[in-house]
């Protein structure tokens, strides 16, 4: 699988795991020059507290658009720190 966005690659692994229709790509999977820490939080009754990236590509910004759970409960540990996207992220095979 590969997330695309703004034309560039920003992940891409053939061991993704899918829950609820996202795709979460491993860590190590990320391309991380294009993404930055960010403050946005939400929490998933099962899955725990998400934390966000925003996506930057030459020079254009999408805020919030990858999410992870740093510290994920118990029924999703094996996604815990695993990357998921949207906001017109694209994935694709």
């Amino acid at each position: 699988m590969k997330a695309i966005w703004n034309g560039q690659g920003l992940a891409e692994s053939d061991n993704t795991i899918v829950i609820e229709g996202n795709h979460y790509f491993p860590p190590s999977t990320i391309r991380k020059e294009y993404f930055k820490d960010s403050n946005t939080n939400t929490v998933c009754p099962w899955k725990g507290t998400a934390s966000y990236y925003t996506i930057s590509v030459d020079g254009k910004e999408n805020e919030d658009a990858a999410w992870y759970y740093p510290q994920a409960k118990e029924m999703a540990k094996k996604i815990e720190n695993y990357v998921a996207f949207w906001k017109g992220v694209e994935v694709k095979e």
